[in-house]
């Protein structure tokens, strides 16, 4: 098991920023790949975000593509989302998830074995 718990979800204008925050547990956290995702009510969970476990690679979706920066500190244990020119649309829950198998890539929620328990996103118009 890798605990992850997300943070730095909240209210925002649109236009604006967030970072978010995954800190994961465990002393393996810095071997797994690590990606964001998010869902909203009715809708199916939707990748966002995803980089490899030395930080070299990083993928993206394209709705979130030169909008949303995925990076990771292995030293803390911490994975990070900066979220900039938020729209009312990027309002959802958003959750971090960890593979141990590398693929950052992987748009597919079934191929990502750990989830953290989500954060708001709430993007006011």
């Amino acid at each position: 098991q890798v605990p992850l718990v997300e943070s730095g979800g909240g209210l925002v204008q649109a236009g604006g920023s967030l970072r978010l925050s995954c800190a994961a547990s465990g002393r393996t956290f810095s071997t797994y790949a690590m990606g964001w995702f998010r869902q909203t009510p009715g809708k199916e969970r939707e990748f966002l975000a995803g980089i490899s476990w030395s930080g070299a690679a990083t993928y993206y979706a394209n709705s979130v593509k030169g909008r949303f920066t995925i990076s990771r500190d292995n030293a803390k244990n911490t994975v990070y989302l900066q979220m900039n020119s938020l729209k009312p649309e990027d309002t959802a829950v958003y959750y971090c998830a960890a593979d141990p198998e590398g693929k950052y890539y992987s748009t597919r929620t079934y191929e990502w074995e750990y989830w953290g328990q989500g954060t708001q996103v709430t993007v006011s118009s």
